[in-house]
């Protein structure tokens, strides 16, 4: 009887392997709900984010939030006020186009959910009944006029650039994300393991084109395309 692949296991999300650390985060990183301006404290590394993290003082209460690149400690930010400065965050429908934005919400409140990774940044390109922002991956987006964003560039560009040097240090860093820093062959395994794995010599040992309806265990190597719909609304014409 075969095992389970491992993004099944990591889909189930039971297993500690591949659950995320949350011990070891310092917390949330979300648009706090008030307004108003406070005082970068801090500008720190943490474990789980590609992105420093700044922790701001509003009125006595401390929030994180993603750094954007040129963010100084004394630095003053506000939440809601009409004031397009380098991390300040609004709503999209306040931005004017052509500014730089990152960390935007998908909803109105969901704390950020877009752009939020080293280095990227997103570009509000018009103005309408929703906001055109084009990602970073050159995709076109049109959000809700009431959603965040913070106005700037993500900081900590380049991080690719540096090499790990050695597994060890790609063992700790893929650690902190509960990701594998490595992916073995399915022909390198064992047939318990995997559908092309076992035999005298590496090979797949049977077609590896699978239908797109495959199960999960069976559903690896080329994948077949999924029918489009618009196929079928053809034939039934």
């Amino acid at each position: 009887m075969g095992k389970n692949l491992p993004n099944q296991r990591r889909g189930r999300g039971t297993s500690p392997t591949y659950r995320s650390p949350s011990h070891r985060h310092p917390g949330p990183v979300e648009y706090p709900h008030l307004q108003g301006g406070g005082v970068v404290k801090d500008i720190f590394q943490a474990p789980g984010h590609t992105a420093p993290l700044a922790r701001v003082e509003y009125g006595g209460q401390e929030v994180l939030m993603i750094a954007c690149d040129g963010l100084t400690v004394g630095q003053k930010v506000t939440i809601g006020a009409p004031n397009v400065d380098r991390g300040n965050a609004l709503p999209l429908g306040e931005i004017p186009e052509g500014t730089l934005v990152y960390n935007i919400e998908k909803i109105p409140g969901d704390g950020g959910r877009f752009v939020r990774a080293a280095g990227t940044q997103a570009v509000v390109v018009s103005q309408g009944d929703r906001t055109v922002v084009q990602l970073p991956s050159g995709k076109f987006y049109a959000f809700h006029r009431g959603c965040k964003a913070t106005i700037g560039a993500v900081a900590g560009a380049g991080r690719g650039e540096k090499p790990f040097a050695k597994a060890g240090k790609k063992f700790h860093a893929f650690r902190s994300f509960s990701k594998a820093y490595f992916d073995v062959r399915g022909v390198a395994k064992n047939p318990v393991d995997h559908p092309h794995g076992g035999g005298s010599h590496q090979h797949v040992g049977r077609p590896s084109t699978v239908g797109y309806d495959a199960p999960p265990g069976r559903k690896v190597g080329r994948l077949s395309p999924k029918p489009k719909r618009i196929r079928e609304r053809k034939q039934r014409r």
